[in-house]
């Protein structure tokens, strides 16, 4: 099974926490503080940590940045009652994959962290498979059988999230921050010509599909 640290210094939420993550498969501990949770990942193989922003001695973002300093592509999902959009971009800045606030919906924060635990999965192997296609992170190819299609950078990049996250809407904002960093001067235009280049080149493929969600973003779709 899976090894998530929960670091939350609330016993109660603590122990509720964990509860959820082992009804769910996976195989939890847990740590009162970032002091804690450091000193038993010395001993402890973990595959993604669920840490509070608000603890004594460490609070999450230092032990985020911590955390990054040895284990540099470890899941991080932070879990947190501070909301301010500062809080978010600090927590960010120091290195996590991820941000809730709370209250926290139990089932939301089991598939954020499926998610995150499959693209750390894609990560190592650096490859994705959707139906015959196989991105290539490293040669930014998209290829099947005797076809093999290599794309501009940022193009493959936004691919690539896309279909990391099958049939999971993102936002103009989201795709833009991603991908072409936070902050950026990059408008909708720009974006637009990205998804209808990927359109042309894989217009004929059976494989996925770039979907226009309304009023809300795109989505890539699993064809077979």
């Amino acid at each position: 099974m899976l090894k998530i640290l929960v670091v939350e210094d609330d016993t109660n939420t603590r122990k509720l926490m964990c509860a959820v993550l082992k009804q769910n498969g996976f195989e939890p501990y847990g740590a009162e503080d970032g002091i804690a949770a450091l000193q038993f990942m010395e001993t402890q193989h973990v595959d993604l940590v669920v840490l509070d922003l608000m603890m004594p001695n460490m609070d999450g973002y230092e032990l985020t940045r911590q955390l990054r300093l040895s284990w540099e592509t470890l899941p991080i999902l932070m879990v947190t009652a501070k909301q301010e959009p500062q809080d978010k971009r600090q927590g960010f800045l120091a290195g996590t994959d991820d941000y809730m606030t709370k209250p926290v919906d139990e089932e939301e924060m089991v598939l954020r962290i499926k998610a995150l635990l499959r693209r750390a999965q894609i990560a190592s192997d650096r490859k994705l498979t959707v139906g015959t296609a196989v991105l290539d992170y490293d040669t930014l190819t998209v290829s099947r059988a005797d076809q093999v299609i290599t794309l501009p950078q940022k193009e493959f990049y936004l691919l690539f999230k896309l279909l990391s996250y099958p049939n999971m809407i993102f936002t103009r904002l989201q795709l833009m921050e991603e991908i072409w960093g936070m902050g950026t001067e990059t408008d909708d235009h720009t974006l637009n010509v990205h998804i209808n280049r990927l359109r042309d080149r894989f217009r004929d493929w059976t494989e996925f599909e770039i979907v226009t969600v309304r009023g809300l973003g795109y989505k890539a779709v699993k064809k077979r």
